[in-house]
């Protein structure tokens, strides 16, 4: 099996520069919830069980948000646990080398770190086969543990649906959606996984719990149903009900329809950009990381979903997912085969 090498943090790019910060500073960016190692096969094409040699990467999706946010230059963290063994280990060493915090990164005795294994048949279809059981240690995150002064200093916290499927990071999850009080920029990324959850009945139930808190959702057609109870083929009937919700950024992934983004402001639709895909698993990631840089960055709305579009590209277009996460500069380049660079 091949260790990816982990690159230190890259060149900070020309819209990030000076927002690294030093050890005495807060936080951009926290992230919250699901981490692991991913176990990637080397051949594509072929089911797992015919796979000769894997590649071993940083995993999780609030994870790689993180490590896509670093690469921008934003000063990132993450809260999340890992077990107290070698891949808890390695989860560490890789957050330092991506440039990532990770001072909220704890181990769980008793519980393994998970792993995470897929098999990659491009264009669009990428099985994923989770181990983390008898329970992974990112859902022991625990609400007594939080640093609610960090959380609530922060310029963007991003969590997740996953983050609500069990105890105690239910609880954890809604607190610090809850010390934020709404301010600053507060993200949840609807990412329902059905494995996840009994029903997608529970789901919503208490993804409501969590909704008036943020001031961003982003999900798929699918997602915002489950979280909303709207969804099919009517992106702009999702927005409606996230507008009513008090959502402030309402982000619909339509797949090859593009991405609908309505603010309050007006609707914007942008069509995906073209990419050959070797691998779509890391694309939302990247999409969410560079979310967070132009919301940081103050751009607006068309020009973030541009942006991200292209970092999602990008990272399709790579076998990783941590290791795929682009600078700012390989993002304008990608931008400007599109004829949209700033």
């Amino acid at each position: 099996m091949r260790t990816s090498e982990h690159p230190p943090a890259r060149d900070r790019g020309p819209e990030g520069a000076g927002h690294g910060g030093d050890a005495g500073a807060g936080f951009d960016v926290i992230t919250m919830g699901r981490v692991g190692v991913d176990i990637y096969p080397e051949q594509v094409g072929v089911s797992l069980d015919r796979v000769r040699s894997f590649g071993k990467f940083l995993g999780g999706s609030p994870t790689n948000v993180a490590v896509a946010t670093a690469r921008y230059g934003w000063r990132s963290a993450v809260v999340t646990r890992t077990g107290h063994d070698p891949f808890g280990t390695f989860i560490h060493q890789a957050l330092r080398d991506y440039g990532v915090d990770d001072r909220f990164v704890s181990a769980v005795s008793g519980l393994n770190t998970p792993v995470t294994f897929c098999e990659i048949f491009p264009p669009d279809n990428f099985p994923l086969y989770f181990y983390r059981e008898p329970k992974a240690p990112d859902l022991e995150i625990r609400p007594e543990e939080l640093d609610h002064d960090a959380i609530r200093a922060a310029g963007i916290l991003w969590v997740t649906v996953t983050g609500l499927c069990q105890e105690p990071s239910r609880t954890a999850t809604l607190e610090a959606l809850r010390s934020r009080g709404r301010n600053g920029i507060t993200v949840i990324d609807l990412d329902y996984r059905p494995m996840f959850w009994e029903s997608r009945e529970e789901a919503r139930a208490w993804v409501a719990e969590a909704l008036p808190h943020v001031t961003v959702a982003v999900g798929n057609l699918d997602e915002w149903e489950t979280a909303v109870g709207q969804g099919g083929p009517d992106a702009s009937a999702v927005a409606d009900a996230a507008k009513e919700l008090g959502i402030e950024l309402a982000v619909v992934k339509q797949g090859p329809e593009g991405v609908l983004a309505v603010d309050g402001t007006a609707a914007v639709r942008v069509p995906p950009v073209p990419v050959d895909v070797v691998n779509g698993l890391g694309a939302g990631d990247a999409f969410g990381g560079a979310l967070c840089h132009g919301l940081l960055s103050g751009w607006p709305s068309e020009r973030i979903m541009r942006f991200a579009n292209a970092a999602g590209a990008i990272v399709a277009s790579r076998l990783a997912c941590s290791d795929a996460m682009p600078v700012f500069q390989e993002v304008e380049a990608k931008l400007g085969e599109t004829g949209h660079a700033d």
